[in-house]
């Protein structure tokens, strides 16, 4: 069988947030011919930034997390803001979040974060010579607490369940499969 595109017959937003919108399209099945609703949720762009300093450790971040009511050890992101490239995001983010800033910030790619109900990317990158006086610049609506660890902890982190944010772990995965790999 030959997969084909599915024909969009509406699209509508039904709701609007400050970081996201519900949008409805109906379309139609090229297989049965039958109309069915989905339910997608808009969004920017988001980033996210693995910090290295210069002793291979890993400048990471402890925040609560509403949707799941829990503190998670993260690495620095955020969303792209309207008229920013992703790499001035991760600029920003990563001076926001930690205080630090990165003479050089190496991207390692995007992915779709759910495809199935999202329709934005999610860019990762590497920041290397950082420098900075730790001096978060956090908004009313960020308690963040930075964390230094060795980068050789990280796949163990990972392993046990310290990490488990899927974002944070597609950037790792880029890093030791993609990054680490072509040195």
């Amino acid at each position: 069988m030959t997969l084909k595109n599915w024909e969009l017959i509406s699209t509508n937003i039904d709701r609007s947030y400050r970081i996201f919108n519900i949008r409805t399209d109906v379309a139609r099945s090229p297989r049965t011919g039958k109309i069915h609703s989905f339910f997608v949720l808009e969004s920017q762009d988001w980033v996210n930034v693995i910090p290295l300093l210069s002793n291979d450790k890993v400048v990471l971040i402890k925040q609560f997390r509403h949707g799941v009511r829990r503190f998670t050890l993260e690495i620095p992101g955020g969303i792209v803001e309207p008229g920013d490239t992703p790499e001035i995001s991760a600029k920003k983010e990563l001076l926001e979040e930690t205080g630090y800033k990165a003479k050089e910030i190496i991207p390692l790619g995007w992915v779709y974060p759910n495809p199935a109900i999202l329709n934005n990317r999610c860019y990762t990158y590497v920041a290397k010579g950082l420098n900075g006086e730790g001096k978060q610049l956090l908004d009313d609506k960020e308690d963040i607490e930075v964390v230094i660890r060795p980068l050789e902890e990280i796949p163990s982190l990972i392993r046990k369940g310290v990490i488990n944010h899927s974002l944070v772990l597609v950037a790792f995965y880029r890093f030791y499969m993609e990054y680490l790999s072509d040195r």
